[in-house]
């Protein structure tokens, strides 16, 4: 352990305090190894008797015990960084709450309490900003202020004030308590200019005129600041969060702050060349600052939709950007480990004189106070280390902020030029199949409203965008296609600047966006309906991760339940939630990553997902509940029942409910009603799922929901043929599981019943007629195209099948009630001996290659109809099974 000798040697200043207060010294001698603590700092200030006479020695008398404990600790090896900061938040909290209470008991004695409009008292908020916002507070800070109160209105003494007035005079005493320089020092300056309009306007604000700021005049490098922004006194902080949280934080993400953001890095850059500041560690090349530039501006674009990182520290602001994939763990690392060894070093250059300095020592002897400091032999060795780690930082600072678009693009001339004729060679030279509708297509663009109309931020960035977009499409296999797709997106997105900052900030999203469009025309269009999934493309695990549901089904409900009682924003965020899930599969999809059955479980394991938590929130809703958990559930059926769902499937639901309580049917009958509503409502962020509650007992004319009772005897009794072959693919998707259990059981024993053969094979076949009347193709047409859903020997043939063999054979085989979907199916009812084995695997086959085209041809908004030789031989496997089975002959 070093001498308190030892560690004056490298801080004149602690020196030179502990010769003048040798009681301090000791004080520090004895509890060296041990932290300060907030509570001992608020027990010392407590014990003092602190009124407007000795407020200023007793505030700086705080500050030099915990600051010279705190050096101490520090320049010992004793004291990580968090712990230096902390303590120095602490000093600063302390002294301003202080402060505040002695102040505003004069002020009152003389003016009265201020009041607002109801006669409420009125308190002053001051509000840290900052690293003292952050609790980043450095050893030789000064303090970032802004004085707001609630409302406008008087002081109700005998000498009334306004409140302006009031709080007007309150903050220039706090301002002269804490930053005077007295005999006994400072205990901080005071830094008032982030305020509205800065040294121009006035001292304090109103909740009304901060709000009317924000909206008419605040700029962007003041949303920077104001993410740290913290009140430290006063009350009613909620609603001040009102007025700060929309200014900082966009409800989108907000691309453009990289902009504005990296303008403001410019200004600075500029200022250090000018004053020579190269060897300046925070606000020099690869400095603090850039640091925390790249953490704050990430806040900036998704702190609005992100809340988690709207914490305010930095180095935690990085470890979420690395866990959420903003960051890669390296880059994440690197940072932090810069930024801890950049603010250690920062301390040690003001710990020599108590100096708000932030530039490298010119003096040797200093040089090697301050290498020894950090622990290095030599300067030398110490500048080496920085050197590295501002290396790293640029770095990093480069790659989030360097701007894409330096110089003009070399297609750019066939954005700007009119010439057709040069035009339509450009893009034959450059591959495209078409060249003139290609040309057509960008001049008719470049000529036409949507374009002459937009603002000059906007067009510059769709100058930017299209050479870029013409290029990227050139590159793909079908660059028509895949131009005009890309047109389509942005034009849909072209009043959105932050959507089009993303793509011009990021090219390699406008690479991806190219290669998605050109491979579906679908996932074109989903791109269109929701264009906040360009964010997704920035992910580079994108084609990598393979979903975790499980935590996925955890996030969401913890942040549904972070948004309560908020319903609109909840049901936004199950929306949102779902497309993101959805594009991040389609990404792979069209990567050829997924198989068409692999999809088909993704995609129902995050329907089930969601309306699990669709039932919990709705409920949550119900005005009146009788009991906690509602004994409810989702039976799905068809193409979710059969974990068959596809990226447009809509879905075949039924609502069940197995309660004794009197008022069940009523409470069931409304959670049914408001569950189809969260479901399948519009909202601004789209829909959900389309809904389809028709296979509810007695359809259309029945109840939404039913009893389990009602269910059993309306299936035993009433059902059509039909709806019992739906059964074979119903099960339960979300709710109460002992009420999935109960349907599964009645669901069993309506399939085992035992059925007249003959009867069941004229219902099938006529249920089946009708569908290849209402869906199939027709006479000549028939010659040219096979429809792979409807027409004979498709995927409903298949199908029907597989339902056929499971009523009529499942009294006998308990195995074919299982709900494994048809495929499984098959293979099991050709182990029994119900159809050939070789023939069963054959349709297996043709089943499976069938949804891959019809998937296939479903991504490019195509029929799903292909030249009847291309599958002719699974045909004929589908119809010699369908004779067999049924023995109608050839159809």
């Amino acid at each position: 352990m070093p001498s308190l000798a030892d560690i004056a040697e490298t801080s004149r200043y602690l020196g030179r305090l502990l010769a003048a207060r040798p009681d301090l010294a000791a004080d520090v001698e004895s509890t060296l190894e041990r932290p300060v603590t907030a509570a001992e700092l608020s027990a010392w200030l407590a014990a003092q008797a602190v009124t407007e006479d000795n407020l200023k020695p007793v505030l700086r008398q705080l500050k030099q015990r915990a600051y010279a404990r705190i050096a101490a600790r520090d320049l010992s090896g004793l004291a990580p960084l968090s712990e230096v900061t902390e303590c120095m938040t602490l000093i600063a909290e302390l002294a301003v709450r202080k402060a505040v209470e002695v102040l505003s008991q004069g002020l009152v004695e003389r003016y009265g309490t201020p009041r607002g409009a109801d006669g409420s008292a009125q308190e002053l908020i001051v509000i840290g900003m900052g690293k003292l916002g952050g609790r980043e507070l450095n050893v030789s800070s000064d303090i970032d202020l802004i004085f707001v109160f609630p409302e406008d209105g008087d002081t109700d003494g005998a000498r009334s004030v306004s409140n302006f007035e009031f709080f007007t005079r309150l903050g220039r005493g706090l301002i002269n308590a804490i930053a005077e320089a007295t005999e006994d020092g400072q205990v901080f300056r005071v830094d008032m200019r982030l305020r509205p309009n800065g040294d121009s306007g006035p001292l304090v604000c109103s909740f009304e005129m901060l709000e009317n700021y924000f909206i008419t005049q605040g700029r962007e490098w003041e949303r920077y600041a104001w993410i740290k922004a913290r009140p430290l006194t006063g009350g009613r902080h909620d609603e001040l969060e009102k007025v700060r949280h929309p200014f900082v934080f966009r409800k989108y993400f907000d691309f453009g702050a990289i902009n504005a953001m990296r303008e403001l890095h410019a200004q600075i850059r500029r200022e250090v060349a000018k004053k020579d500041m190269a060897d300046n560690v925070k606000l020099g090349p690869g400095g603090i600052r850039e640091i925390e530039f790249i953490a704050q501006v990430f806040q900036l674009i998704r702190g609005g939709r992100d809340t988690p990182l709207q914490i305010k520290p930095t180095q935690s602001v990085l470890k979420l950007l690395a866990e959420r994939g903003i960051l890669s763990l390296d880059a994440a690392v690197e940072l932090a480990s810069a930024y801890t060894f950049l603010r250690r070093l920062e301390h040690r250059l003001q710990y020599l004189d108590d100096a708000q300095t932030h530039s490298l020592p010119v003096p040797a002897e200093d040089r090697q106070r301050v290498a020894r400091a950090m622990g290095f032999a030599s300067f030398e060795a110490l500048l080496e280390e920085l050197d590295d780690h501002r290396a790293t930082v640029s770095r990093h600072f480069g790659q989030v902020f360097a701007d894409p678009n330096h110089g003009e693009h070399a297609l750019a001339a066939l954005w700007h030029d009119a010439g057709g004729a040069a035009r339509e060679d450009s893009f034959e030279n450059l591959g495209y199949r078409n060249p003139p509708a290609a040309a057509q297509r960008i001049s008719a663009l470049r000529s036409g409203p949507l374009y002459q109309q937009m603002s000059q931020d906007i067009r510059s960035r769709f100058d930017v965008l299209v050479p870029r977009l013409i290029e990227a499409a050139a590159a793909l296999p079908n660059p028509d296609e895949t131009l005009s797709r890309g047109v389509d997106l942005l034009e849909s997105i072209s009043r959105r600047a932050a959507y089009l900052a993303l793509l011009q900030q990021y090219p390699q999203a406008l690479q991806k966006v190219a290669q998605l469009v050109s491979s579906s025309s679908w996932a074109a269009n989903y791109l269109q309906r929701h264009p906040i999934l360009l964010d997704e493309l920035l992910d580079p695990r994108l084609l990598e991760v393979v979903p975790d549901w499980a935590g996925f089904r955890t996030q969401l409900s913890t942040l549904l339940e972070e948004q309560e009682p908020d319903t609109e924003r909840q049901m936004d965020t199950l929306r949102e939630a779902h497309h993101a899930q959805v594009f991040r599969l389609l990404t792979q999809d069209v990567a050829g990553l997924l198989t068409v059955e692999k999809l088909a479980d993704h995609l129902s394991e995050l329907a089930d997902i969601l309306l699990a938590a669709a039932i919990q929130r709705a409920w949550l809703k119900m005005p009146k509940r009788h009991c906690e958990t509602p004994k409810f559930a989702v039976i799905s059926y068809g193409k979710l029942g059969g974990k068959e769902l596809g990226y447009a499937s809509d879905l075949d639901l039924v609502f069940l409910f197995d309660d004794p309580a009197p008022e069940a049917g009523e409470n069931y009958g409304r959670l049914g009603t408001r569950l189809n509503t969260w479901l399948s409502a519009q909202t601004s962020a789209g829909q959900l799922f389309e809904t389809d509650l028709r296979l509810r007992p007695n359809g259309d004319s029945g109840l939404a929901v039913s009893s389990m009772e009602s269910f059993r005897k309306y299936q035993l009794e009433s059902a059509w043929v039909w709806e019992h072959q739906a059964l074979t693919r119903a099960r339960f998707s979300a709710g109460d599981r002992a009420v999935g259990d109960a349907f599964e059981r009645i669901r069993c024993e309506v399939l085992r019943q035992q059925r007249d053969l003959a009867k069941l094979r004229e219902e099938v076949l006529a249920m089946r007629q009708k569908m290849v009347d209402a869906h199939g193709t027709r006479g000549d047409e028939r010659e040219r195209v096979f429809d792979l859903k409807h027409d004979p020997g498709g995927l409903v043939d298949v199908e029907f099948i597989v339902q056929y063999l499971v009523l009529g054979h499942s009294h006998r085989h308990a195995e074919l009630t299982g709900n494994l979907g048809n495929i499984a199916l098959l293979k099991i009812a050709g182990d029994l001996g119900l159809i050939p084995v070789d023939l069963a695997e054959k349709v297996r086959n043709a089943y499976r290659d069938y949804r891959r085209m019809q998937h296939a041809l479903r991504l490019n908004a195509a029929k799903a109809r292909v030249a009847p030789d291309l599958v002719q031989q699974r045909v004929d496997a589908v119809r010699e099974l369908w004779r067999i089975v049924f023995d109608s002959g050839q159809r």
